[in-house]
């Protein structure tokens, strides 16, 4: 007698979806195929991470105001990391920046199977000493 009163409660499952299944079968998809359907970016859309590697003074506000900390400076040897797989794509670095040199590009990073970290190589921008402005080299007379 249980097992009757199971399946009985079964079918009239199916009978209470059916309506569902038959109006989700004639009407438009709730989601989109991405990569192949791509909806258009909003206004104020946060996308990939970029870096203007040669406008970079490699102060290091973008790494010390990172919340995930996914961003690695190197000022002696002008190495720029970032780890996309930490980011969270919230956009205070590029807030912080006082080069404005960082933006976010109104594309997603494009799909890989293996994790690639965002490396970049840049020069550093030596400040000029103080006074060297001031004290011209002096030429020497030639003999």
């Amino acid at each position: 007698m249980h097992q009757l009163h199971g399946t009985i409660r079964g079918i009239e499952a199916v009978f209470k979806m059916t309506p569902t299944i038959l109006r989700n079968f004639f009407t438009k998809r709730a989601t989109r195929r991405y990569p192949f359907v791509v909806r258009q970016p909003f206004e104020g859309y946060r996308g990939e991470l970029y870096n203007d590697i040669d406008e970079c003074t490699f102060c290091t506000v973008c790494a010390v105001k990172c919340p995930s900390q996914c961003i690695t400076v190197d000022k002696k040897t002008g190495d720029w990391r970032c780890d996309p797989f930490v980011c969270v794509y919230c956009g205070i670095c590029v807030d912080a920046c006082t080069a404005k040199c960082l933006h976010m590009k109104l594309t997603y990073r494009p799909v890989t199977p293996e994790r690639q970290m965002i490396a970049l190589k840049g020069e550093p921008k030596r400040k000029p000493k103080k006074g060297a402005e001031e004290c011209p080299i002096p030429e020497t007379p030639e003999a």
